[in-house]
């Protein structure tokens, strides 16, 4: 008996046990699940909570999990790792004191008035200065100490120590710095509001106050093109200019953001355009809208800073192949300033399906080259397929290898062969017999592919020269893909079909990719006629950052009501 009650005690001992081990165990395993979901539901409701702040905030917060230098925080002085800048004034706080930065420290001003004798004042933000920064009263470098220290202007960049802020000479003049010329004054919009007259001349009076050679730039940013630099240039963009010059076409649309220029003295305007040949064509297109509206006058003259993957366009120009930050923001500002006004043509290419007369013809636009065959082929998978999965396509690099593949992959297949025998070319009316080709091209500009000089080809034979504003289109036709990517690496020449102010194209059977502007689709039987459109006037440059130089440029665009443009920025009344 004695033997069996202690049996029976062991086991209970043992089933004690199991069952604590069970419990431990499973709370070892649903307790950290329970505070990973709680803490990812913490995370949303504050991420939902900050970006509703970040919103209503007359600051442009950007909340970050790490500084990439030593950051101290501007209302309490201690040192932050994580917490929020504002990118227009350069404001950093911890999240503690967040809402007490937004309520007591202000953010540059858009539109203010001016001191009594017209000039701008200083606007200082203390700390976190930038690194290699100088003081400019002792010349010493600026923040050096592992403290909240030193003074910086938002609008002229001006750095001053704190012992030296009481030497420096007129310390409330603030003449905007270096790019002054290219800044939009908040007094100038403060002038421009309260004018009862809403006439040129009237803009061009107050812009006597701005200084001689006042050209203020607007800077239009897309932030999906190429490497996805966008959202980093708006900020350095913000901090250098006006933020009301400074506009995101994610948020606001071309023909809003250049309401602007209505503003403004006509003439003076240029828009610096940061994105691939696409986006400049967007821009393009809305300023021929203005046009349309009878706002010739207030046209401006347009740059480019290429983030795309091909930029064709950029490369004609003078401003390279794509921009990577291998030059600081501020020498691009110079490059403007610096930059000469050129005329270059638009085309329009008219598509009339056969069959479908009662449908109006397909009207686009052409900035760089018109397109039938392999290289159109390329650019119509690579569309496809980034129309799926865009967050793939973010890379320059990555953007460039799939076109390969897809170009090595036609080399087998060769679906665009027999193009001769189903297309016929004119060129000003008169009939080109074709070679065995598989694709046409028809170019405005000088670059092709993403950085070919199609028409000159090696150069070993003598051909006319190309200029963007002759009115005059290059035809050439290639074998392939194999041919393309030959005429890439410099080891063969396209086939020069000639020049002409009128190209037609006609599509007789079957289904051809085409391509404007690497604008891409597939299309049936139809009668493609390319006539000139309009000049428009471009910025080039010819500096050592760029790749290679060449010949001219254009701008055109289109636009919309100041009303609509007006809602992001409702302090400045039309």
């Amino acid at each position: 008996m004695m033997y069996m009650e202690g049996d029976e005690g062991h086991d209970e001992r043992g089933s004690r046990e199991e069952w604590t081990l069970l419990f431990w165990t499973s709370l070892a395993v649903i307790v950290p699940v329970i505070i990973t979901l709680w803490c990812s539901t913490q995370r949303s409701k504050r991420k939902t909570h900050m970006k509703d702040f970040f919103r209503k905030s007359k600051h442009g917060w950007h909340y970050t999990d790490l500084f990439n230098k030593p950051t101290y925080c501007c209302v309490c002085s201690q040192h932050i790792l994580q917490g929020a800048f504002c990118d227009c004034c350069g404001l950093c706080a911890d999240e503690p004191c967040l809402r007490r930065a937004d309520r007591s420290l202000p953010c540059k001003e858009i539109m203010a008035p001016a001191r009594p004798d017209g000039a701008p004042e200083h606007r200082w933000v203390r700390g976190n200065v930038p690194l290699a920064s100088y003081c400019a009263v002792c010349k010493q470098q600026c923040g050096t100490q592992p403290k909240l220290c030193d003074f910086r202007c938002v609008w002229c960049q001006t750095t001053v120590h704190d012992d030296c802020m009481a030497s420096l000479a007129d310390a409330e003049h603030c003449d905007l710095g270096e790019f002054r010329s290219l800044i939009i004054p908040p007094h100038y919009l403060y002038h421009v509001n309260k004018l009862r007259r809403r006439h040129p001349d009237e803009y061009s009076k107050l812009a006597s106050s701005c200084g001689s050679g006042w050209t203020p730039v607007l800077v239009l940013a897309n932030t999906r093109s190429g490497n996805n630099m966008g959202e980093a240039l708006l900020g350095e963009f913000r901090t250098l200019l006006n933020p009301v010059q400074v506009f995101d076409l994610s948020e606001l649309t071309p023909p809003k953001a250049l309401q602007l220029c209505t503003l403004l003295p006509p003439g003076s305007v240029r828009v610096l355009v940061c994105g691939g040949d696409g986006t400049v064509g967007w821009v393009l297109d809305a300023i021929d809208t203005m046009k349309l509206k009878g706002q010739d006058q207030f046209i401006p003259r347009v740059t480019i800073l290429p983030l795309g993957t091909g930029n064709d366009l950029s490369n004609t120009l003078g401003w390279g192949s794509g921009y990577a930050g291998e030059i600081p923001v501020e020498q691009v500002l110079r490059n403007v300033l610096d930059a000469e006004v050129v005329k270059m043509d638009r085309w329009k290419v008219q598509v009339a399906s056969k069959g479908l007369y009662f449908r109006k013809p397909k009207v686009l636009s052409m900035n760089n080259y018109f397109s039938v065959g392999p290289d159109a082929l390329m650019a119509l998978n690579f569309h496809t397929h980034r129309e799926k999965t865009p967050s793939f396509f973010s890379s320059r690099i990555i953007n460039k290898a799939v076109y390969f593949l897809y170009g090595t992959k036609d080399c087998l297949v060769q679906e665009c062969k027999d193009l001769d025998k189903r297309i016929e070319l004119e060129l000003d009316g008169e009939r080109v017999a074709l070679p065995s080709l598989e694709g046409i091209i028809v170019c405005n500009i000088g670059y092709w592919g993403g950085g070919c000089r199609l028409w000159e080809g090696m150069g070993d034979e003598p051909c006319p020269p190309t200029r963007l504003d002759d009115g005059l289109l290059e035809v050439v036709g290639v074998f392939g893909s194999f041919h393309c990517a030959q005429i890439q690496v410099k080891l063969a020449n396209p086939v020069r079909l000639g020049q002409a102010h009128t190209v037609r194209l006609v599509l007789k059977s079957s289904r051809m990719p085409m391509q404007v502007d690497g604008e891409p689709w597939a299309q049936g039987p139809c009668t493609i006629t390319i006539t000139h459109k309009t000049q428009v006037l471009m910025l080039y440059h010819s500096a050592e950052q760029t790749d290679d130089d060449d010949d001219d440029e254009s701008s055109a665009s289109e636009t919309e009501n100041l009303a609509d443009w007006n809602y992001n920025f409702p302090a400045l009344s039309v």
